[in-house]
């Protein structure tokens, strides 16, 4: 049976969740059972485990790995709190995609990142510090009886995008690649 190489129609994205500085809950400082979810879309979402002893500080070096459909453009942020009135919103924000897949550092960068959170109300409530990156796709092999099915996109060969400007005279030559941040003056 003759294989191919296809692509999904998704990445992967590993979120590692650090830690919280100043979290209030009903402008009191939270003292413990505080968790935090990672939505990528209202299907795809992870949770951490609640830290029980970090109060309005919690820390939870936890890493979650989602898979990310090519159009997601903020992976969401909240944290809660479990209370003896069930659980309650903390604050969110919103991780744009750009921060860790920008056009000058490669896909699968690590990224360490702050965020302030904001309450139901709109109000400045504490800051969420998390680390991302992007994972390359993983090759997949599907028979080559499947013609581009969609959301995937097969060939016979995959090659990796070439991140920088070619150097060389010759078409499509990239013996060596230029890479760097343009400085405005």
């Amino acid at each position: 049976m003759d294989k191919q190489y296809c692509h999904k129609a998704s990445r992967t994205v590993e979120v590692t969740v650090l830690s919280a500085e100043n979290l209030r809950l009903d402008r009191k400082s939270v003292k413990k059972n505080t968790y935090v979810v990672v939505r990528v879309d209202p299907l795809n979402s992870g949770s951490t485990r609640a830290d029980f002893e970090g109060g309005s500080s919690p820390s939870w070096n936890e890493k979650l790995t989602l898979d990310m459909p090519f159009q997601t453009r903020f992976i969401s942020l909240e944290v809660k709190c479990r209370t003896g009135s069930g659980d309650r919103v903390i604050g969110t924000a919103s991780l744009p995609i750009s921060d860790i897949l920008g056009d000058y550092s490669p896909e699968s960068h690590l990224h360490f990142l702050s965020y302030r959170l904001r309450d139901a109300r709109g109000e400045r409530n504490g800051i969420i510090n998390v680390s991302a990156r992007v994972k390359m796709p993983v090759e997949s092999v599907c028979p080559s009886t499947t013609k581009n099915p969609v959301g995937y996109g097969c060939s016979s060969s995959w090659q990796q995008p070439t991140l920088g400007v070619p150097v060389g005279h010759r078409k499509n030559y990239y013996g060596g690649v230029v890479t760097g941040v343009p400085v405005w003056s």
